[in-house]
């Protein structure tokens, strides 16, 4: 749907739209949370928000909105999905956990699984395409950092503070950085569907989807819900098909099942979807709103 609306408004349209309505949405959130009395934060806090925001919308949505748009839609799902491993790197050298042997192999064998899937466009002369996935890595490991420096933050001000504040201290870069383009998209030439879409990706997937993403996780732990980025790349790669008609050769079927497999023994290795010195609850909007 992305793909679909980055040819109508283009990617720095998209992020501009993107970032008028998302801090509209985190101030709701807020307010439906905590009244008009929103959570003080201290300064160093207010800092390592500002520095979350960077990283995990300035860097990580900016460089992913691109490399969806180089790219082809089961390629970024497949890419994305390959966070675990960053995550469990960002971890080890950051001196938080070891990494087991089993680790080790699976972040090996995450490696050359993409490699494989890489090599299927670059040999047939798509550099956009494979330029597109390289992006998408790096943006993995931006949204990884961002998974890693988040938990004290969390830990201190729970999920739902953290995910507003970072969002409104990481708009403002991009809406100035994305407005000359945003300024010149003709939005009132479009019909309902680009405007649906728009919204969607917005609202429902990008909003939506993380705060869902969240209370699944303090729910149901995040040891059972870790298996449902899995699906993605199957589901992305399944409506690609039917939608837009994109091709799937042996080479880049055969590389994305030796990436998942690599990152699924990379991820569980352990016995668990994370270190333990990394695993956590995040609170819910309902205990948010029951502090008021």
């Amino acid at each position: 749907m992305q793909k679909v609306v980055f040819e109508a408004v283009s990617p720095a349209g998209f992020l501009f739209a993107r970032y008028l309505v998302m801090p509209a949405c985190a101030l709701v959130l807020l307010v439906h949370a905590y009244g008009l009395r929103f959570p003080t934060v201290p300064r160093t806090d207010l800092l390592a928000l500002a520095r979350l925001g960077f990283f995990g919308h300035v860097l990580h949505v900016g460089t992913v909105t691109y490399g969806i748009h180089w790219s082809t839609a089961f390629s970024s799902s497949l890419i994305l999905a390959c966070g675990p491993v960053f995550t469990l790197l960002i971890l080890r050298f950051s001196g938080i956990e070891r990494m087991t042997r089993a680790q080790v192999a699976g972040a090996a064998i995450a490696c050359g699984g993409v490699l494989v899937f890489l090599s299927d466009k670059l040999f047939a002369g798509r550099w956009s395409a494979g330029a597109g996935d390289l992006v998408l890595l790096v943006s993995a490991s931006f949204f990884s950092y961002y998974t890693v420096a988040s938990k004290p933050l969390i830990e201190r001000h729970g999920g739902l503070v953290v995910m507003a504040y970072a969002t409104l201290l990481g708009a403002a870069p991009i809406v100035a950085l994305t407005a000359p383009a945003g300024l010149r998209v003709q939005w009132t030439d479009f019909g309902p569907w680009i405007w649906l879409g728009l919204l969607f990706a917005i609202v429902v997937s990008a909003f939506v989807g993380w705060l869902v993403w969240g209370w699944v996780n303090a729910v149901r732990g995040v040891a059972r819900t870790a298996p449902m980025m899995y699906g993605m790349p199957p589901v992305a790669g399944l409506i690609s098909w039917i939608a837009v008609g994109e091709a799937f050769t042996a080479t880049k079927i055969a590389g994305a099942m030796i990436a998942l497999g690599g990152v699924a023994l990379a991820q569980f290795a352990g016995g668990a979807s994370l270190p333990v010195a990394f695993r956590m609850r995040l609170p819910s909007v309902r205990s948010a709103a029951s502090r008021r």
